[in-house]
């Protein structure tokens, strides 16, 4: 059962999270979950397409390093890549920089990537993998990625598994590489949204549509990849406000920011 920390949590969040704990989700349920994990993204982008994420504007202003200031084209790897809403935007600002291997395992969002007006395999190459299996990279050489993005996608899988992805990604990067990570933090106003019946464990929760996501806390995610190979540059917590005055709307969010080095 999670702890909760009082210098975070005011008393109502912290009996929010306590109630939480009444109902889990089964452990049939949960089994199911995982087993069909691809079965429910797929499903999502059916219903959203491309509409659901806005495009990621924000990317090159929080992470610097994806501003190429040399002459040589980086090659770049995102995980998780969904519809492009990273990808795209990144290329407007400069075409030529990079390219761009582009992995998701739902083949619907592949599709929806590859049916971009902007989608140039001189630029772009798009396909289907399971992240979390040790042939999930085999088409792209060892030693080969300049920068891996992973931007709201790791929360997206069952943790069992961090473990073989980021031994997968550290495969592929070069020496010196770096990873560029952005996610939903411990405490995040979603983990506080959710009722009892959606808590599959300590920060893993089951969403209406059977997709699933994680919070992570910033110890927990240094140590995963301190002891997976890399080095630590940054690892921070990002607290916003979404503010809406025409819909009366004021509410805070946690992310977690973090890069790292092979």
């Amino acid at each position: 059962m999670d702890t909760f920390s009082d210098e975070v949590l005011s008393q109502e969040e912290i009996s929010i999270l306590k109630n939480q704990e009444i109902r889990l989700v089964s452990k049939f349920k949960a089994e199911q979950l995982e087993r069909d994990s691809k079965k429910f993204w797929d499903l999502f982008y059916k219903r959203n397409e491309d509409r659901f994420f806005k495009d990621r504007h924000w990317t090159t202003r929080e992470f610097k390093e994806l501003i190429n200031y040399s002459h040589e084209k980086k090659v770049l790897l995102e995980v998780g890549c969904g519809a492009g809403n990273f990808i795209y935007p990144l290329l407007l600002e400069d075409p030529y920089s990079y390219f761009i291997y582009a992995c998701d395992f739902s083949p619907r969002a592949i599709q929806l990537v590859q049916s971009h007006k902007l989608y140039d395999q001189k630029y772009i190459k798009a396909f289907v993998t399971d992240i979390t299996k040790s042939n999930a990279l085999n088409e792209i050489r060892k030693n080969s990625i300049d920068i891996v993005t992973l931007i709201f996608m790791l929360s997206s899988i069952h943790p069992q598994h961090y473990d073989k992805i980021l031994h997968n990604l550290h495969r592929v990067l070069k020496s010196g590489a770096i990873i560029l990570f952005r996610d939903y933090g411990l405490y995040d106003m979603t983990q506080l949204r959710f009722k009892p019946g959606h808590k599959i464990f300590d920060n893993f929760y089951m969403r209406q549509d059977g997709t699933r996501t994680y919070f992570f806390s910033l110890e927990f995610l240094k140590n995963l990849f301190l002891k997976n190979g890399f080095r630590e540059i940054e690892t921070i917590y990002v607290n916003k406000r979404i503010i809406n005055k025409k819909e009366n709307i004021d509410v805070p969010r946690r992310f977690v920011q973090a890069r790292y080095i092979k």
